[in-house]
């Protein structure tokens, strides 16, 4: 069985987490899958960006395939944490912009995949969460780090202490995602309501995807690869030094234009 299913729609890869029966809970061997795929993504010229989203109608992920933690040895569970966190890393540092397709639930692990995007997209039914602390466990794969960063630290806070899921109208007030996306009273099917508009809003939220990740590779990919690294030095380095790296970065971006601006002239 494989744990990730790819599409490809003109230059953007959607990948899926493909375990619809257990709402696409996340284990040793789809991170192993979606590494490879995030690997190919980084090195395959014909994609320009990646949608990750999960199989089905009700999860984007609900997180850590629990009854898969508890077979585990308390080492085996720690170096299966510390992949996960690689992985998540791996799509942050990713040289091409990723959006998150957030359909249905992401919780704990499942929204911390989603932190790691560098866009979140909601349909209206999604809940996002980081649930952990009612289990007793605290977030391990970024949850407290990337949070915080987006949300703020004290909205952060009161997620995590709490547990609390919210849904997609109040991740969009606090910033954690970006857009929602909800059917138009005349894109609703009256027959079958429930799967139909189901289908329809999953489909609706991957075409507005797919539409953004289009409008972003209309840009030059190194100026905005340049950008995302900005930013996302912007998190860790000084004023100063965050500066000086936005001036160096303009500089050779620049000194480009000039040259494809005189090679074009030339041409002509």
């Amino acid at each position: 069985m494989r744990y990730t299913i790819t599409e490809q729609r003109g230059s953007t890869r959607i990948i899926k987490i493909n375990r619809p029966d257990v709402h696409n809970a996340i284990n040793f061997d789809y991170v192993t899958e979606l590494e490879r795929e995030i690997g190919l993504c980084e090195t395959k010229e014909k994609i320009s960006a990646v949608i990750l989203t999960g199989e089905g109608l009700t999860s984007f992920s609900a997180g850590g395939d629990l009854n898969n933690v508890v077979k585990m040895s308390p080492n085996e569970a720690v170096q299966c944490a510390n992949h996960v966190r690689e992985l998540l890393n791996q799509i942050e540092g990713l040289a091409k912009p990723v959006l998150a397709a957030i359909n249905g639930f992401a919780l704990g692990g499942g929204c911390q995949i989603a932190l790691a995007c560098d866009l979140r997209i909601a349909s209206v039914n999604a809940k996002i969460g980081q649930p952990e602390v009612k289990i007793g466990i605290s977030p391990g794969w970024g949850g407290t780090q990337r949070l915080s960063r987006i949300v703020g630290i004290s909205k952060a806070k009161e997620l995590i202490y709490t547990g609390k899921i919210i849904d997609a109208n109040e991740a969009h007030r606090i910033r954690l995602v970006n857009k929602i996306v909800k059917l138009n009273d005349d894109e609703k099917h009256q027959d079958n309501p429930i799967t139909k508009n189901a289908i329809l809003l999953k489909e609706k939220l991957l075409r507005e995807c797919v539409s953004i990740a289009e409008s972003i590779n209309n840009s030059y990919p190194m100026v905005t690869k340049t950008c995302k690294v900005l930013i996302n030095k912007a998190r860790d380095a000084d004023i100063d030094t965050g500066l000086l790296l936005e001036y160096l970065a303009f500089r050779f971006c620049l000194n480009d234009l000039i040259n494809r601006r005189a090679n074009l002239m030339e041409k002509e």
